[in-house]
């Protein structure tokens, strides 16, 4: 079932963000949310989260679905390792650390699993935020500029797994980056400076 984003409007603090924002996602593939930084791509992203509600409008379709996010902030628990911060959102691991293991191999980062986040790079950490977020397991994905932080092959190796994990489900990618958009996008979604939708298809 699509998404439906129909004439949503969302303001935070003093800033108009959205402004009778309509877009229609797909049930499967990659959607690239592309656009300059301000234009209201994270506000959707964590709109689609349920972290904000709109003043006006609706959002339809996520009834009954798990949503999955990686945050462009890691928001890793300091006090547990690369590992238990993923198992945390396992179910029934009892505290076994192994069920992340796979999770970090997908990232590359299966060596730093009972490293502290302070003894990763920003890199690294970006790594085991996305890592959990794909443990979790969503019926949706939403990434908030994932490759921060990484360099080019392994941004590609990383990326290219995670769209053959979600080759039947919807992921939905923020970027500022026209060329990774192309690159990773079945829907290009491009959002003006005003907020406004400009649709590219691939």
């Amino acid at each position: 079932m699509a998404i439906i984003v129909d004439d949503v409007s969302l303001r935070l603090g003093d800033k108009q963000v959205l402004e009778r924002f309509s877009c229609c996602l797909p049930d499967h593939g990659a959607v690239c949310l592309f656009g300059h930084s301000g234009c209201g791509k994270t506000t959707l992203l964590h709109l689609l989260a349920g972290l904000h509600r709109a003043q006006s409008g609706v959002v339809r379709g996520l009834e009954n679905k798990r949503v999955s996010m990686a945050f462009q902030e890691d928001r890793l628990l300091p006090w547990l390792t690369a590992a238990q911060n993923i198992t945390l959102v396992l179910k029934d691991s009892g505290g076994d650390n192994r069920p992340a293991l796979p999770w970090l191999e997908l990232v590359e980062l299966t060596e730093q699993a009972d490293k502290w986040p302070r003894e990763l790079s920003g890199g690294m950490r970006r790594r085991v935020n996305i890592a959990r977020a794909l443990a979790f397991d969503g019926d949706i994905l939403l990434l908030d500029e994932p490759t921060n932080g990484l360099d080019e092959d392994l941004a590609r190796r990383v990326m290219a797994r995670i769209k053959t994990l979600y080759a039947a489900r919807l992921m939905v990618i923020v970027t500022h980056d026209r060329e990774f958009a192309e690159q990773y996008a079945d829907l290009l979604m491009e959002l003006d400076a005003n907020g406004q939708l400009i649709i590219d298809n691939y």
